[in-house]
């Protein structure tokens, strides 16, 4: 269970943060604050992004290490590449972003109850779409939504959020279109926050939060 009585920075109405160098060992920054469109901004452009659950204080993080992607490292495995012809994947941006941030939400996940993606959580990424910062992945078969992934991207930068599928492999290709496309949207590094055995399986890698912080400014 998460210690809210440990020393965290508490957050007002001002837009400022501290620096993400100051976080708890657990990756908690700060604590308050609100969703804005401005607010969400600067985070990801200090490598911060808000995870919280429901009817829990918005909880703003920037752990050590984080785990990011370089599109040219993504690794295709075989089974993906079949899945891709066998079901004949067609993909697109920015198609819906409002159903693949529904479908992320109500995707059943191993180990997990509910979901981190509040209403107050859609409709904050809902507005950030509609400004051109939170962009979707979707991944179509037969005309049908079945997988995609939704984030936000500042400068070259694209911090991914959630992902979800409903056909083999579905998600997986997402990402792998995303990854194939960086050059022309401009994407030169995947911020996938926090590592697990899936992503390190695509080519994903920790960094040092300090080489992640100055990449991002590279970037940026």
């Amino acid at each position: 269970m998460l210690n809210l009585h440990m020393p965290v920075y508490q957050l007002d109405k001002k837009l400022i943060f501290p620096h993400p160098e100051l976080a708890r060992t657990d990756g908690l920054l700060a604590i308050g604050g609100d969703l804005s469109p401005e607010r969400l901004l600067l985070a990801y452009a200090n490598g911060i992004f808000p995870w919280f659950s429901h009817g829990d204080p918005i909880l703003w993080w920037s752990p050590d290490p984080r785990t990011v992607l370089f599109p040219n490292e993504f690794k295709a495995s075989k089974s993906l590449k079949q899945s891709m012809r066998k079901y004949e994947y067609q993909f697109m941006i920015n198609a819906d972003f409002p159903a693949v941030i529904k479908a992320c939400a109500d995707i059943s996940r191993k180990e997990q109850e509910g979901t981190w993606i509040t209403d107050e959580m859609m409709q904050a990424y809902q507005a950030l779409n509609r400004e051109g910062y939170a962009v979707s992945v979707e991944t179509f078969a037969s005309g049908k939504l079945v997988g995609g992934l939704y984030g936000v991207q500042v400068g070259g930068v694209f911090s991914g959020e959630s992902m979800f599928h409903t056909m083999r492999d579905a998600s997986k290709a997402a990402l792998y279109f995303l990854c194939r496309i960086s050059d022309e949207i401009g994407i030169q590094m995947i911020d996938v926050q926090q590592s697990t055995s899936h992503l390190i399986r695509l080519g994903a890698k920790d960094m040092v939060r300090a080489e992640f912080l100055s990449n991002l400014a590279t970037f940026q």
